[in-house]
């Protein structure tokens, strides 16, 4: 597959366009079908828009302060809410709740999700659904986990500060994770049970600009996607800054879509923007 080295390659055009606002803290933004869903967790509502619409329609609400939002092989929505589960909607619209708990203690408010092709679901658990002293928290880490898919939740690690957006490399031999409070993206290989190893740190994501590490996306070439100080980040697999896509807020998460996959959404505060770019998500 060839790579695009070039962040002009990636980005030929650096305009971008807001599409909606009036919002509260947008994020989680998801293609499904022929419609962007979004999640703004101080209302508790999924979104969905259509292309072309001047208006966003809910979705779901309430939605347990929906977070990250993704699909599972089998398009069933995955949903991390910070009223301290992690959700699936199945094909009928019911919503089960997957994982609310470790070893008989409460999750502290998934934030951010994945899915393996195998089916098994990783996402990240920081304190953010919770006050500011914390109240009623019940472990004593800020967890990644593993949902298998006989629903065993295995614990991945417990190092992070503030574990938040985390993705797969096109293969899925790597699983990059980063750490808002830290500012930085580390990356781990994944072992054929699941499991991942050998975490080291990817790439820096300090700079003068608002906006820190939160979520996070691989394009079809390898390159992440992050949020970070000043906006988006387009980063090599090698960890090598290719550029920025500026943003007029500061951005919470991005996804592609569109008929092509080719335009990034970028979640950002009150507002949703849109890019277009030459690449799309990893197959």
């Amino acid at each position: 597959m060839p790579k695009a080295s070039r962040f002009g390659e990636i980005v030929p055009d650096l305009k971008i366009e807001k599409i909606l606002g009036g919002f509260q803290f947008t994020e989680g933004p998801l293609w499904v079908k022929d419609k962007l869903l979004f999640s703004d967790i101080p209302a508790s509502t999924i979104y969905s828009w259509t292309p072309g619409a001047r208006h966003a329609e809910v979705y779901r609400m309430p939605s347990g302060r929906s977070n990250g939002l993704t699909l599972d092989g089998r398009g069933r929505l995955i949903t991390c809410e910070h009223d301290r589960h992690l959700t699936r909607t199945e094909l009928d619209g019911t919503v089960k709740v997957l994982a609310e708990s470790y070893e008989g203690k409460k999750l502290n408010s998934p934030n951010d999700v994945v899915v393996a092709r195998s089916g098994a679901i990783y996402f990240t658990d920081p304190p953010y659904g919770l006050n500011d002293k914390q109240e009623g928290k019940e472990l004593p880490y800020q967890g990644v986990y593993r949902l298998g898919v006989r629903g065993k939740l295995t614990l991945l690690d417990n190092t992070f500060d503030r574990p938040n957006g985390l993705a797969f490399s096109p293969d899925e031999s790597k699983l990059y994770i980063d750490d808002t409070a830290r500012r930085h993206i580390r990356v781990f290989d994944v072992r054929k049970d699941g499991s991942i190893s050998n975490g080291r740190i990817f790439t820096d994501l300090k700079g003068p600009k608002p906006g820190n590490p939160d979520g996070m996306k691989i394009d079809l070439y390898g390159n992440v996607y992050c949020t970070g100080s000043g906006g988006v980040w387009v980063i090599t697999p090698s960890g090598e800054l290719l550029g920025v896509i500026e943003t007029p807020e500061v951005p919470s998460n991005v996804a592609w879509g569109d008929t092509d996959f080719k335009t990034l959404y970028i979640t950002a505060q009150t507002s949703i923007y849109r890019i277009r770019t030459t690449t799309g998500p990893r197959q």
